[in-house]
């Protein structure tokens, strides 16, 4: 599966904004690997204002090194803010 840094790497000199054909277009004159060109070639036909839009787009997520039982597990915690915890202390 491609990666937030794989998307962003073979899109490094694309000029924005751009279209999902430019943004193809770079990705294959760049060079990039059948995953990441899949990827792309599912994002939907809008313009995009930079390459993390496009990777956000595209479904890939910021952190792949996370299992999907460790997703679910930061979902589930409580997001307890800083002035909380101290309000404990």
């Amino acid at each position: 599966m491609a990666s937030y840094a794989d998307v962003l790497q073979y899109l490094s000199s694309l000029d924005y904004p751009a279209g999902k054909d430019d943004v193809i277009r770079e990705a294959e004159r760049e060079g990039a690997p059948p995953d990441v060109l899949r990827a792309l070639r599912a994002l939907p036909p809008v313009d995009y204002a930079n390459g993390t839009e496009v990777a956000r787009s595209a479904g890939i997520e910021a952190a792949p090194e996370l299992s999907r039982s460790q997703r679910a597990a930061q979902a589930r915690e409580p997001h307890t803010r800083v002035s909380q915890h101290l309000r404990g202390i």
